[in-house]
């Protein structure tokens, strides 16, 4: 394949690119779902094909094909060529960031390949812990899932770079829905890892799958914290959401570009407290291993804010050509049929140095607020404003924690919510998920996020979640 699509970008200079490159994609995808005891689905899909981009008088030119066949993929070649003449006279002239063309391979080590466990050892242990999770009669609905997923890419480029990845993913998720009293709750969780099956193997998920349910059982019947603006503390996980959801979008290079970033002209800047330092890494433990990104650059670890201060953002070649920016390894497409566009890998907080109780004592009246059971949320970059819906929370009191409450919504300008965290704890988490990702501009990739436990002085909370 190598000597393929080596044989493809050569084809495209041949007819007047100023450079190309191809893309090889294999992707095998299987999601199993039960709900209430019973299967549900057991979805396997497998695709492939060749993406091929030329870049010609500073205009892009993009074909694909799933038939890997060599004359049709040289029409496609010649295809995308035409592209490129075609929307010269359209676009804004491209110029690509300098870089030294590199030549390796990853494969992430695996004990267990999912394929080669038998359809029904998995379908028994999604259904066991299934059922286990219908713990009592408050529990109207219990919904898992077991996602996989190989994802194994080629990239050569006409400047001699040749790279090969090739990742494995697995998780378990579980959904329990509780009703209660007139209230109905629905908590979701999920764990993931870039590993094989031996992660499934590993772990004890009817105990997952119970204590999700549990946690469904308990916020039904729990309080709404009165609205308003307070102390509080973030969990890992919500401090992940925070961050790509409200920063990682924001240091897109593309956005910034475009003037539709709040970060607009502000590198430099103090945007946040001087305790936040914030980084986009592609091979942070516990995130989704990104070692080389789709135009075959190194993910390097980029700093996207150091001590408060802007100081990077993520970016393509051609955006970092368009900044004056060193590339960072973002450029990312969802598959072999999707352009590299500028993308998150995972985002995460640096940890600091207190312990959660310390955290906690200096928190008069306020809330921990948790993303486990958490429905994400969603920012207006432009704009800097972001809302979120938490998971279940619990109030502060005299620097201890006191009762449940439900789920709620959290809102504020994201440079207003940077500037007011004043500490991080000394624990840290990054996460990934195989059953979601990040979605821009019609595509969908793989990302993580996390940090540590953080308190902020001041967090708006409101009295019930969408």
């Amino acid at each position: 394949m190598d000597d393929l699509l080596k044989h493809l970008v050569e084809r495209a200079l041949s007819l007047g690119a100023e450079y190309a490159d191809a893309r090889f994609q294999d992707v095998n995808q299987t999601l199993i779902t039960a709900e209430n005891g019973s299967l549900r689905s057991y979805e396997s899909d497998r695709s492939y094909g060749v993406g091929i981009r030329v870049l010609l008088d500073g205009a892009w030119g993009i074909a694909s094909s799933t038939v890997l066949d060599k004359a049709g993929l040289r029409r496609k070649v010649s295809e995308a060529v035409r592209m490129a003449k075609a929307a010269r006279k359209l676009s804004t002239s491209i110029s690509l960031a300098k870089v030294k063309p590199l030549e390796a391979t990853f494969k992430l080590s695996i004990k267990t390949d999912p394929d080669d466990v038998a359809p029904d050892v998995k379908v028994k242990l999604l259904l066991e812990a299934n059922k286990s999770a219908i713990t009592g009669s408050e529990i109207k609905n219990s919904y898992s899932r077991l996602g996989f997923l190989h994802d194994m890419r080629i990239f050569v480029s006409s400047e001699g770079a040749r790279i090969r990845t090739d990742i494995t993913t697995s998780g378990f998720g579980q959904m329990s829905v509780a009703s209660a009293n007139g209230s109905m709750e629905r908590v979701p969780e999920q764990r993931s890892q870039c590993a094989g099956y031996e992660f499934i193997e590993n772990a004890n998920w009817n105990n997952f799958a119970v204590e999700v349910s549990q946690l469904a059982s308990r916020v039904v019947a729990a309080p709404l914290p009165p609205p308003g603006t307070y102390a509080a503390i973030l969990d890992s996980e919500l401090v992940g959401i925070f961050l790509h959801e409200a920063l990682g979008h924001a240091s897109e290079g593309d956005l910034v570009a475009n003037r539709e970033s709040v970060l607009e002209g502000r590198m430099g800047d103090m945007i946040a407290n001087e305790v936040v330092t914030v980084y986009d890494d592609g091979n942070v433990a516990g995130g989704y291993v990104v070692p080389f990104d789709d135009e075959g650059l190194a993910k390097t670890t980029t700093t996207i804010v150091e001590n408060g201060r802007l100081r990077g953002l993520l970016v393509s070649r051609d955006t970092a050509s368009q900044l004056g920016l060193e590339p960072t390894g973002n450029a990312r497409a969802q598959s072999f049929e999707h352009k590299p566009i500028v993308r998150m890998t995972n985002v995460y907080m640096q940890p600091g140095a207190f312990t959660f109780d310390e955290l906690v004592e200096e928190i008069d009246y306020g809330f921990y607020v948790r993303g486990k059971g958490s429905l994400g949320g969603q920012v207006d970059v432009g704009g800097g404003t972001f809302t979120f819906r938490a998971g279940p929370s619990y109030l502060i009191e005299k620097g201890e924690l006191k009762h449940m409450v439900r789920a709620v919504s959290l809102a504020g300008g994201v440079l207003e919510t940077l500037r007011t965290i004043e500490a991080r704890g000394k624990d840290f988490m990054v996460t990934t998920s195989v059953f979601g990702g990040c979605g821009k501009d019609g595509q969908m990739v793989k990302v993580g996020d996390g940090g540590p436990h953080v308190r902020l002085r001041k967090l708006t909370i409101g009295g019930r979640a969408s």
